[in-house]
């Protein structure tokens, strides 16, 4: 097995010989990924359960799932929905359906963006669990599920034990992954994602081992794996066409606009109207000056899947543009978003403190919010976002440090890099400064059509 962080003591394969062994502020772990597809075959045993309250009415999927028949525009995850939710309805006792019909609700999430199904995912891992309170399946659902709604904890927890139950299953090894990389773990993640790709090299391992290099700030060998990874595909052309994206991401990262272009445009090719390549090409759009267009795509975007991270982006490019009132009009909608993701059991304080610091009128409660999220997830994201919060309220050494703890692995992050910048101009320490803002710039250039010239003007400012 070659080496899945470039300096670091690797297992020898075991059969398998591996050239090259998750996204900065996605939604949705990386975890699910392929969940769908490659987590649905292997259902561990089926022994006797004590039975707490039935969950059964909470299953019930959207009434157009229940037409008969279905829809003629219905996607494969909504057809999968129907049949499964017939399954259990028919024959309630049959564990593996109510997995299938768990891991359906998840995949419905990423794609439509709606947290209320999170929901029904919950109550069908759990009317498993009440049947077969051993099947490794359900743990591992459950515990993506816990990732998705950023109770790290939770899901590690659940790993573990999935692993417990089943340590030749890679898929178990996945939560745990995700969970320790959430969690600061940093050492560990890399152990579990070897132990991963070494069990089984598939989309899954292969992409995670790709998120460990990015995180350490080594773009090619991140490319390379996520390469891997799309090789390895599945028969879900969502799940395919997101690692593609991903790919895309990497050479937007590493300042390759010609690549990355037309690595989202292949995915549209293959997936027409695919809302994350078309937030792809309007990025590369903005990262050109060509800010109306991208407006009008990532409107677009928002109309139809309005996640918070779409409409935060989409306020920033109006903002950049000069569009303030647009912006603010834009920027309304994020609380009131972020309000569902968090009824519906979804963590959201980490994006809540970076939103505040930036648009928010209340700097203190940028902090209160960066702090929970820390305390929860010490990672260098979180780290980063209670940086940025604390200097918004003026208090810039304590920020300093956080600053520091967020770049410890080398992450190559341009907003990372400016917040570092900024908080160092501050503290009167040019010279920190201008390496910050340099590296912000000369790195990840293209980070934000906002920020990235405000810290060329900082960066103009010291001289630099």
């Amino acid at each position: 097995m070659s080496e899945l962080i470039p300096g670091r003591p690797a297992r020898e394969s075991t059969g398998v010989r591996h050239t090259s062994s998750v996204l900065r502020r996605i939604w949705f772990p990386i975890a699910l990924v392929a969940v769908v597809i490659v987590a649905l075959f292997a259902f561990g045993p089926l022994g006797a359960a004590t039975r707490p309250p039935s969950r059964m009415s909470e299953l019930v999927p959207p009434a157009a799932l229940l037409a008969s028949p279905l829809p003629s525009d219905a996607t494969a995850t909504e057809q999968l929905i129907a049949v499964q939710y017939t399954n259990v309805s028919r024959y309630p006792e049959t564990v593996p359906a109510y997995i299938l019909l768990g891991y359906a609700y998840l995949q419905l999430v990423r794609e439509s963006g709606d947290p209320t199904h999170y929901e029904r995912a919950e109550a069908a891992f759990e009317e498993a669990l009440r049947r077969a309170p051993e099947n490794d399946e359900a743990i591992i659902g459950k515990g993506f599920l816990a990732l998705a709604r950023h109770d790290f904890r939770a899901g590690l927890e659940l790993g573990q034990r999935a692993v417990a139950l089943s340590p030749q299953k890679a898929r178990a090894y996945g939560v745990v992954v995700d969970g320790q990389t959430e969690l600061g773990l940093y050492e560990e993640a890399i152990t579990s994602a070897q132990t991963m790709v070494d069990l089984r090299p598939d989309l899954a391992s292969y992409s995670r081992v790709s998120y460990q290099r990015e995180l350490h700030g080594q773009l090619d060998g991140a490319i390379d794996a996520m390469a891997d990874a799309l090789r390895a595909g599945t028969d879900n052309p969502e799940n395919t066409e997101y690692i593609r994206y991903l790919i895309g991401n990497l050479h937007f990262l590493k300042g390759d606009l010609d690549t990355a272009e037309a690595t989202y445009r292949a995915s549209l090719a293959l997936y027409p109207d695919y809302v994350w390549a078309v937030t792809g090409l309007a990025r590369v759009q903005a990262a050109r000056g060509e800010l109306e267009p991208a407006i009008t795509a990532y409107q677009g975007v928002v109309d139809r899947i309005p996640l918070p991270e779409f409409v935060i982006t989409l306020g920033e490019m109006q903002e950049a543009a000069g569009r303030m009132e647009d912006a603010a009009e834009t920027y309304s909608l994020v609380r009131a978003i972020e309000q569902l993701f968090a009824a519906n059991g979804v963590a959201t304080d980490l994006d809540l403190a970076l939103f505040e610091a930036d648009h928010g009128t209340d700097p203190a409660a940028a902090v209160d919010k960066a702090q929970r999220a820390y305390d929860a997830q010490p990672n260098i994201k979180a780290a980063d976002a209670l940086a940025w919060s604390l200097y918004r309220s003026g208090r810039f050494d304590e920020a300093r440090a956080r600053a520091e703890e967020a770049l410890r692995l080398g992450t190559p992050y341009g907003l990372w890099h400016y917040h570092a910048g900024m908080i160092a101009k501050a503290q009167g320490d040019t010279v920190a400064a201008r390496a910050y803002l340099s590296e912000a710039l000369a790195g990840d250039r293209y980070f934000s059509p906002l920020y990235a010239p405000q810290a060329a003007a900082a960066l103009a400012e010291l001289g630099g």
